[in-house]
């Protein structure tokens, strides 16, 4: 005390005035943070916003403006709104995760939905002076924009289309968000409660729509199973045709082969080609003879077949050097011999 009585009055103010400048500069010196702005006013008025770095307001004349926010803590199954003053606006993109809403869809079934919103203030002088408390503003336009568009689907709707349900709700969300500074950034609806009879009946009808696909599965590999088996026996049908139609083309041809094997061997004449249309029709028969003995117990025998033998007999006593018609010769003696045992049991 006696060293400050000893010191002149000039010394004294230029203490005081240094001390005071001192205080300025530390009040007035505010460092801000990356992702961080600050409101100021002067004397109760919008001065300007501090961005990130280094600032200095004047002390006792500028302050921060705080903002309102409105958080939850989640505890089990509450959530516990905090209301905050915030001086420092933080930029980041935040979530508000509110509790779950009622709605009634428009098949009238109740249900509630939990949702969260991502948002980020772009505009911090207008989360200020625009709304008196912007974070509450947001969620409240959430709820609401919620209900109304919800509230124009059906149940079903709503889980197929959850995607569509939060483009809905952001694009409505948008515009008066906009006013406030805020950009509404995307809703996500997290979980959908609905009463119990409502999950009954969805289960039901989900077994029914499963065992309705299974009978269509089975019905339609049943009918496959149906064409493919109708489409072999065609093909197996065509093909057996086409064998026997071959088959028959090879034995006309056979046939006649034989039978101008036989003329050429006869000779020219009409007697010749009696003869050997005879015999031709003697072979026919006898070949006949052992189906007919097979289908009944009595084989009829027309007194004709005589004429037959004879002939075929005509071709026992051929001198030909032809193959064919050397067995030809033979055939017909053997028939003559099966021939005439038929007549003899028919006489």
């Amino acid at each position: 005390m006696s060293f400050i009585l000893g010191l002149s009055p000039g010394l004294i103010i230029t203490l005081v005035i240094a001390a005071i400048a001192l205080i300025m500069v530390f009040k007035g010196l505010v460092i801000v943070q990356e992702s961080e702005v600050m409101v100021i006013e002067r004397l109760g008025a919008y001065n300007r916003t501090l961005q990130r770095g280094v600032n200095f307001i004047i002390p006792f004349l500028d302050k921060p403006r705080p903002i309102k926010m409105v958080r939850y803590q989640r505890h089990g199954a509450e959530f516990i709104p905090l209301m905050t003053h915030e001086t420092r606006i933080d930029l980041r993109e935040s979530v508000m995760d509110f509790p779950s809403q009622p709605v009634v869809t428009t098949d009238n079934v109740t249900v509630r939905i939990d949702g969260a919103i991502y948002f980020q203030i772009i505009d911090p002088a207008n989360a200020v002076y625009k709304i008196e408390n912007m974070s509450q503003a947001v969620e409240v336009l959430a709820k609401t924009t919620l209900r109304s568009v919800v509230g124009q689907m059906e149940l079903d709707r709503i889980f197929e289309s959850r995607a569509e349900v939060n483009a809905l709700i952001k694009e409505q969300m948008e515009e008066p968000a906009s006013k406030w500074g805020v950009s509404i950034n995307r809703i996500e609806v997290q979980d959908i409660e609905m009463p119990e009879e409502v999950k009954e009946a969805m289960h039901l009808q989900m077994s029914a729509e499963r065992r309705r696909r299974a009978t269509v599965t089975e019905a339609e590999g049943d009918k496959a199973a149906a064409i493919a088996k109708a489409q072999g026996q065609k093909e197996s049908a065509i093909l057996n045709a086409q064998g026997d139609k071959e088959a028959a083309i090879l034995r006309a041809q056979g046939e006649s082969r034989s039978i101008e094997l036989v003329l050429g061997s006869m000779g020219e004449g009409e007697q010749n080609s009696r003869t050997v249309i005879g015999y031709l029709l003697g072979q026919s028969y006898i070949s006949m003879l052992p189906d007919m003995a097979r289908d009944g117990e009595r084989v009829f025998v027309p007194y004709e077949s005589s004429a037959l033998l004879g002939a075929m007999g005509a071709f026992r006593d051929l001198n030909v050097d032809d193959a064919g018609v050397a067995d030809i010769a033979r055939r017909a003696a053997a028939a003559g011999g099966i021939t005439g045992a038929a007549s003899g049991s028919s006489s």
